[in-house]
């Protein structure tokens, strides 16, 4: 096995792509195959000294940014984002891609816990600063369980705003992802300091395995979440939906309750039909 599987994994990819998949002219010689060092660093925005210090593995702790760079440069998919990211743990020391520390709690009161039991059938979700979804309503799993945000994701919790960035069903499913994107951006930002051990970490994998779309955002000019607003949802099941949605803040928990309700009668119905209600067990809510 290489003891340098970060710089491997870039030299192969590199070479395993070609000019014009990125946008460059393919010259007449090329005595190397795929990408040439200086063009991937380019595209990178990096220098070639550095790209040849990982390739060679003089240098085993690029920074969450660079893998994000390289990521973009070389097209990779997620599942190759987040192998990249591993292989940089386990080649480095990992200090600027993950802070230990103790796991946030998913303790849900039982105030919260009845308040999501009287809201049935509501699609109702309860998540925590760093995006992670701690409880929901029935109704709001049959409504995220065909779009994929209630999969296993490595044996760790669904978190909103991973499946946002990197699953490329959330952009498929909403045709406002841009603002979808720019209020996860904003929780993040403005439930906990990004300095906060659990907003770093996941902001350092985010940077690797989502790229531009994730680190642009983060970087921009801090902006409050909307707290209320409307989405419209390409459902598989229930089609075309537009759903009001409030944002409860539950002081002290480091918590927000996210409701969903129909915006309209033929959301209201296509809800209905979901959950296997008679028509009428959810109201539309005018805007």
């Amino acid at each position: 096995m290489s003891d340098n599987p970060l710089g491997t994994f870039l030299r192969t990819r590199r070479e395993g792509l070609t000019p014009a998949e990125v946008g460059l002219p393919t010259g007449a010689r090329r005595r190397t195959p795929g990408l040439r060092r200086a063009e991937l660093a380019t595209l990178a925005d990096i220098s070639v000294e550095y790209l040849i210090r990982l390739e060679q593995g003089r240098d085993r702790n690029p920074s969450p940014q660079v893998l994000g760079a390289l990521g973009d440069a070389l097209l990779l998919s997620g599942p190759d984002r987040f192998l990249m990211f591993r292989l940089a743990k386990e080649s480095g020391d990992a200090k600027n891609l993950c802070i230990a520390a103790t796991p946030p709690t998913f303790t849900v009161r039982p105030t919260v816990r009845a308040l999501l039991d009287r809201l049935e059938p509501t699609p109702a979700v309860l998540i925590n600063w760093v995006g992670d979804i701690i409880a929901h309503t029935r109704g709001y799993e049959r409504l995220a369980r065909p779009l994929g945000l209630l999969d296993p994701a490595d044996g760790r919790r669904p978190n909103m705003v991973r499946w946002v960035f990197t699953d490329d069903r959330a952009r498929a499913a909403y045709p406002g992802w841009e603002r979808l994107a720019d209020d996860q951006i904003a929780h993040l930002r403005n439930e906990a300091s990004l300095q906060d051990p659990h907003v770093a970490a996941l902001a350092n994998e985010l940077t690797v395995t989502a790229g531009a779309a994730f680190t642009e955002r983060l970087t921009a000019l801090p902006a409050l979440p909307a707290p209320t607003g409307i989405d419209l949802l390409e459902h598989p099941d229930a089609g075309r939906l537009r759903l009001s949605f409030e944002t409860l803040s539950l002081p002290g928990d480091g918590q927000r309750l996210l409701v969903h309700l129909p915006a309209d009668e033929a959301t209201a119905a296509a809800l209905d039909r979901l959950n296997g209600r008679t028509p009428g067990a959810l109201r539309a809510v005018s805007g």
